[in-house]
Protein backbone atom coordinates (compact mmCIF):
# COMPACT_ATOMS: atom_id res chain seq x y z
CA UNK A 1 0.00 0.00 0.00
CA UNK A 2 1.24 3.44 -0.85
CA UNK A 3 0.39 6.29 1.44
CA UNK A 4 -1.49 9.13 -0.20
CA UNK A 5 0.44 12.33 -0.27
CA UNK A 6 -1.83 15.36 -0.14
CA UNK A 7 -1.22 17.54 -3.14
CA UNK A 8 -1.37 21.30 -3.19
CA UNK A 9 -4.24 21.18 -5.68
CA UNK A 10 -6.28 18.93 -3.35
CA UNK A 11 -5.53 21.18 -0.38
CA UNK A 12 -6.64 24.28 -2.28
CA UNK A 13 -9.85 22.56 -3.40
CA UNK A 14 -10.73 21.54 0.18
CA UNK A 15 -9.86 25.01 1.49
CA UNK A 16 -12.05 26.67 -1.15
CA UNK A 17 -14.99 24.39 -0.34
CA UNK A 18 -14.62 25.04 3.39
CA UNK A 19 -14.46 28.79 2.83
CA UNK A 20 -17.52 28.73 0.58
CA UNK A 21 -19.54 26.86 3.20
CA UNK A 22 -18.83 29.33 6.04
CA UNK A 23 -21.71 31.75 5.22
CA UNK A 24 -24.16 28.85 5.16
CA UNK A 25 -22.89 27.53 8.47
CA UNK A 26 -23.06 30.99 10.03
CA UNK A 27 -26.75 31.23 9.16
CA UNK A 28 -27.55 27.83 10.60
CA UNK A 29 -25.87 28.31 13.98
CA UNK A 30 -28.19 31.09 15.31
CA UNK A 31 -31.22 29.04 14.25
CA UNK A 32 -29.88 26.04 16.13
CA UNK A 33 -29.28 28.17 19.20
CA UNK A 34 -32.79 29.63 19.04
CA UNK A 35 -34.32 26.19 18.75
CA UNK A 36 -32.31 25.04 21.76
CA UNK A 37 -33.37 27.78 24.20
CA UNK A 38 -35.73 26.80 26.96
CA UNK A 39 -38.25 29.21 28.44
CA UNK A 40 -36.91 30.91 31.57
CA UNK A 41 -38.53 29.27 34.61
CA UNK A 42 -39.95 31.71 37.15
CA UNK A 43 -38.27 29.78 39.97
CA UNK A 44 -34.79 30.35 38.45
CA UNK A 45 -32.65 31.96 41.21
CA UNK A 46 -31.48 34.82 38.98
CA UNK A 47 -35.00 35.42 37.70
CA UNK A 48 -36.22 35.65 41.30
CA UNK A 49 -33.36 37.97 42.29
CA UNK A 50 -34.15 40.34 39.41
CA UNK A 51 -37.92 40.17 39.91
CA UNK A 52 -38.55 38.73 36.45
CA UNK A 53 -42.17 38.46 35.38
CA UNK A 54 -43.58 37.19 32.09
CA UNK A 55 -46.07 40.07 31.88
CA UNK A 56 -44.64 43.50 32.65
CA UNK A 57 -48.08 45.03 33.21
CA UNK A 58 -48.68 42.70 36.17
CA UNK A 59 -45.54 43.49 38.16
CA UNK A 60 -45.81 45.18 41.54
CA UNK A 61 -42.10 46.05 41.63
CA UNK A 62 -41.58 49.76 42.48
CA UNK A 63 -38.68 49.97 40.00
CA UNK A 64 -41.03 49.25 37.08
CA UNK A 65 -41.61 52.14 34.68
CA UNK A 66 -44.61 52.07 32.38
CA UNK A 67 -43.70 50.91 28.90
CA UNK A 68 -40.55 49.06 29.92
CA UNK A 69 -40.46 45.40 28.89
CA UNK A 70 -38.02 42.82 27.56
CA UNK A 71 -38.92 43.67 23.96
CA UNK A 72 -37.39 47.15 24.29
CA UNK A 73 -34.50 46.25 26.60
CA UNK A 74 -30.88 46.39 25.48
CA UNK A 75 -30.22 42.87 26.83
CA UNK A 76 -32.97 41.26 24.71
CA UNK A 77 -32.37 39.67 21.29
CA UNK A 78 -35.62 39.65 19.34
CA UNK A 79 -34.60 37.03 16.77
CA UNK A 80 -33.93 34.35 19.39
CA UNK A 81 -35.89 35.58 22.41
CA UNK A 82 -32.65 35.37 24.38
CA UNK A 83 -31.65 37.70 27.19
CA UNK A 84 -27.97 38.35 27.95
CA UNK A 85 -28.78 38.19 31.67
CA UNK A 86 -30.33 34.72 31.54
CA UNK A 87 -27.86 32.65 29.51
CA UNK A 88 -29.38 29.60 27.87
CA UNK A 89 -32.98 30.72 28.33
CA UNK A 90 -35.51 32.64 26.29
CA UNK A 91 -37.77 35.31 27.76
CA UNK A 92 -41.06 36.68 26.53
CA UNK A 93 -40.93 40.12 24.82
CA UNK A 94 -43.73 41.28 27.16
CA UNK A 95 -41.74 40.29 30.25
CA UNK A 96 -39.77 42.55 32.58
CA UNK A 97 -37.05 42.43 35.26
CA UNK A 98 -35.40 45.03 37.46
CA UNK A 99 -32.25 45.04 35.26
CA UNK A 100 -34.25 46.51 32.36
CA UNK A 101 -32.26 49.14 30.41
CA UNK A 102 -33.65 51.07 27.46
CA UNK A 103 -32.40 49.86 24.09
CA UNK A 104 -30.28 52.58 22.47
CA UNK A 105 -31.74 54.33 19.48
Amino acid sequence: MTPTVPSRRRFLLIAAMATASLPIAARLVPQARAAGLNKLPLDNPQAKALGYTEDASKTKNPAYKAGSMCGNCQFFTATTGACALFAGFSVTPKGWCSAWAKKPG
